[in-house]
C-alpha cells in the first residue's frame, strides 16, 4: 500500500517514536508528557513496524533511533523519506556516536537530539522547528516546481502560439489557446499564421486526437513543417498530403490523426481559399452579421494516408469582414445540465449575441461564455483563430 503523505499540522501533532529500548522510550513519552505540545505518540520497536504504521496512519514527525534489530545508522532515515517523504524526521543517537546526528541531517533529517542531553524543552522545540521547516523545504520546492514550470509553459507556449509573420498591417490577428487538461503545459491543437511575398495570407488550425505531451509534441511539429511548406511554395492540397506524410512518420501511434483546417486570403482581400481536412468550416462576418460557410469536408489527415482529396473551396470575402477559425474545444463543451452541446450553431448565437467588439475581447468573451454554459463536463484543447480587415 503507498505511503500516506503527512498533513500540515495545526494545532496537534502526530509523533511516531522508533525506538527499541524501552527505557528510552518512557523516558521519550514522560518528556513530551512534560510538555505543553498538543501531540498523539506512537510507538514501534522496529524499522519494519514504523514503515508499516506510516503506509496507513501519517505522521508530522518521527523520532528515530539509529540503531534498530532491523536498522541501523542513516539507512533508516532513507527507509523512512521513502515512505513518507513528507514528514520530518529527528534522529536519537547516543553519546559516543554524535557524529552519526550530522551524517543523518545531510541525509535529511531534519533535526538530531543526543539521548541523556534531551529535556521537555528542548524535545517540544525540536519537534515544533523540525515540522515547521520540512513544512517550509516543501513550500519552497513547490514554489520551485512552479517556477521552473512557468518558465517551461512560457517557452512551449511560443511553440504552440507563434508570432503571424506578417508582412502588412492590412489583415489584423487575434488567437487564443486553451489546453484541455487542468495544469497542462500545452495540448494537441495548433496555428499559424503566415504572410508570403505575394501579398497572399495563410492559415493554419488544427487538432491531434488525444491530449498528452506525445499529441502535443506531434502539433508543434505539424505546425511548424506546415510554416516551412508554405513559405517554400507548397500549396493546398499538395500541401496537406505532405503534413500527413509527416503525421504518419511522427505519430506514436497508428490510430492518431489530426483535424486541421488552411484558409489562404487573396492579396486583395476579395477572396479566400479554403481546405478543411476533417475539420469544421469557418464562419464569416460581413456587414450582415455572423454566419456560417459552406467548403467540401475532407477526411482528417492520418486517417486513410494517401486517400485525403481535399477539395479547394472559394469564398467570397466583403470589403471589410473577419473570419473565424476554431478546434473543437470551443464548441464540443455541453450546454447546462441537459446532454445538449454548444455546436457551431450555438457558437454563432453566442458570437451574435455579443454585438460589436474588438476581436481580442470578443475571443475572450467565446472562451469564458462557453466555459461557463459547459459547467466542467467536458475538457478539450482550444485555439480560435480570428482575422479582420478593413476597407
Amino acid at each position: 500500500m503507498p505511503a500516506v503523505p503527512a498533513e500540515a499540522p495545526d494545532e496537534h501533532y502526530r509523533i511516531l517514536l522508533v525506538e527499541d529500548d524501552a527505557g528510552d522510550a518512557l523516558l521519550v513519552e514522560e518528556m513530551l508528557t512534560d510538555t505543553d505540545l498538543p501531540h498523539t505518540l506512537r510507538h514501534r520497536t522496529t524499522m519494519a513496524g514504523a514503515l508499516a504504521h506510516l503506509a496507513t496512519e501519517p505522521a508530522d514527525c518521527v523520532l528515530l533511533d539509529l540503531h534498530l534489530t532491523d536498522a541501523s545508522g542513516v539507512g533508516g532515515v532513507d527507509s523512512v523519506l521513502r515512505a513518507a517523504p513528507n514528514t520530518a524526521v529527528i534522529v536519537l543517537t547516543g553519546l559516543v556516536d554524535a557524529g552519526a546526528g550530522s551524517r543523518a541531517v545531510a541525509a535529511g533529517a531534519q533535526d538530531y537530539l543526543v539521548k541523556g542531553l534531551v529535556d521537555a524543552p528542548l524535545l517540544q522545540r525540536a519537534v515544533r522547528y523540525a515540522v515547521h521547516r520540512k513544512e517550509a523545504g516543501r513550500a519552497a520546492a513547490e514554489l520551485r516546481e512552479n517556477q521552473i514550470r512557468a518558465q517551461e509553459n512560457a517557452r512551449l507556449e511560443r511553440g504552440l502560439l507563434p508570432a503571424p509573420l506578417l508582412t502588412s498591417d492590412e489583415v489584423t490577428v487575434a488567437s487564443r489557446y486553451l489546453p484541455g487538461r487542468e495544469r497542462a503545459l500545452l495540448g494537441g491543437d495548433f496555428l499559424d499564421v503566415v504572410q508570403t511575398p505575394d501579398g497572399c495570407l495563410h492559415t493554419l488550425i488544427g487538432d491531434v486526437s488525444g491530449h498528452g505531451p506525445d499529441e502535443a509534441a506531434l502539433g508543434v511539429c505539424l505546425r511548424i513543417t506546415w510554416r516551412a511548406l508554405t513559405l517554400a511554395g507548397h500549396r493546398d492540397a499538395e500541401l496537406l498530403a505532405l503534413l500527413e506524410q509527416v503525421l504518419a512518420a511522427e505519430r506514436t501511434r497508428p490510430d492518431v490523426f489530426a483535424t486541421c483546417a488552411t484558409l489562404t486570403l487573396s492579396p486583395d482581400r476579395s477572396a479566400a481559399t479554403v481546405h478543411l481536412a476533417g475539420h469544421h468550416a469557418p464562419l464569416l462576418h460581413t456587414r450582415d452579421g455572423w454566419a456560417g460557410t459552406d467548403a467540401p469536408h475532407g477526411i482528417a489527415l492520418g486517417m486513410m494516408p494517401g486517400h485525403g482529396g481535399w477539395e479547394a473551396a472559394k469564398i467570397a470575402l466583403p470589403p471589410a469582414g473577419a473570419l473565424m477559425l476554431f478546434t473543437d474545444g470551443l464548441i464540443e463543451g455541453h450546454v447546462g445540465d441537459g446532454p445538449d452541446r454548444l455546436g457551431t450553431d450555438g457558437l454563432l448565437e453566442l458570437v451574435r449575441a455579443a454585438g460589436p467588439l474588438p476581436p481580442d475581447v470578443l475571443l475572450d468573451h467565446l472562451v469564458t461564455t462557453a466555459d461557463r454554459l459547459n459547467r466542467g463536463r467536458h475538457s478539450d484543447d482550444l485555439a480560435i483563430l480570428h482575422l479582420a480587415w478593413r476597407e
